[in-house]
């Protein structure tokens, strides 16, 4: 891997080099293209266990998309790309099953649901760190709903607003991730359960100004009969909660939600 240095802003494939961008950099890395054909890597036996790799990240890809999905649309706050981190929780969940043989082991998280509790989507400004009251999540499982108890917000003690903005919200957020198999009929991973896998429901408050005391208050959140018919042991619930901070903005004057300004965590899941 090299940087490329100078006034030339490349991005693509040339020759036998692919230049690309990172998020939060400006730079361009230079990489070289090499290593087996795909003919090769398809069907030469040496490359066995790199085709159940492969076979066995492209599950962990689809867990880790469908999972943010679960999150109600709340990691558009992330301020790092999420999606490798949750591509890699489904890899360790694979893990978990060492008997399986490789290329075919399913990604549980139903076995292990307190491996989301707490995550963060945010690194330089975590959600603890700038909404500074106890709250606290609690799931109904069977019923699909959650509520979330949170304290008095006296915004000058508890409020870190960073970019100084006028109105700030919550949003609490309950969505479902299955279980996911591998299916050898389709040779690809699919979920346990279809209807509940990546499904979510979004509850927004009020926008508050960010020079205020907002009252003690409960935000209860429920999903649909036909989504809690659907829900089975292999089905993971989770409660995720986010502040995001607004200005004024559009032909009317109404408040409107600034980019990436704010911050999420999951707070639990059942």
């Amino acid at each position: 891997m090299a940087i490329v240095k100078g006034v030339l802003q490349l991005q693509g494939s040339l020759e036998n080099v692919t230049y690309y961008t990172r998020r939060g950099s400006d730079q361009v890395i230079a990489r070289t293209k090499r290593g087996p054909s795909k003919e090769k890597l398809a069907t030469d036996p040496k490359y066995a266990g790199f085709r159940n790799h492969q076979r066995e990240w492209k599950g962990c890809a689809k867990f880790g998309s469908l999972t943010r999905y679960a999150f109600g649309g709340l990691h558009r706050l992330a301020d790092y790309n999420l999606t490798p981190v949750l591509n890699g929780l489904g890899k360790n969940l694979m893990k978990k099953e060492p008997d399986v043989h490789p290329g075919k082991r399913s990604i549980r998280l139903s076995q292990h649901k307190p491996a989301l509790e707490g995550f963060n989507f945010n690194k330089k400004n975590p959600f603890n760190t700038v909404l500074r009251v106890g709250i606290t999540g609690q799931i109904d499982r069977e019923h699909l709903q959650a509520t979330v108890t949170i304290p008095r917000i006296k915004t000058d003690i508890d409020l870190v607003n960073i970019q100084r903005l006028p109105y700030f919200r919550l949003i609490i957020a309950i969505g479902t991730v299955s279980d996911m198999y591998f299916d050898e009929t389709e040779d690809a991973y699919v979920p346990a359960v279809l209807g509940p896998h990546g499904t979510s429901k979004v509850l927004n408050s009020p926008w508050y100004l960010s020079q205020s005391i907002v009252p003690a208050q409960i935000m209860s959140i429920q999903m649909t009969e036909a989504q809690q018919a659907l829900l089975t042991d292999e089905v993971t619930v989770l409660l995720s909660m986010a502040v995001e901070f607004g200005t004024v903005g559009g032909v009317d004057g109404e408040t409107v939600e600034v980019k990436y300004a704010g911050c999420g965590k999951v707070l639990n899941s059942k």
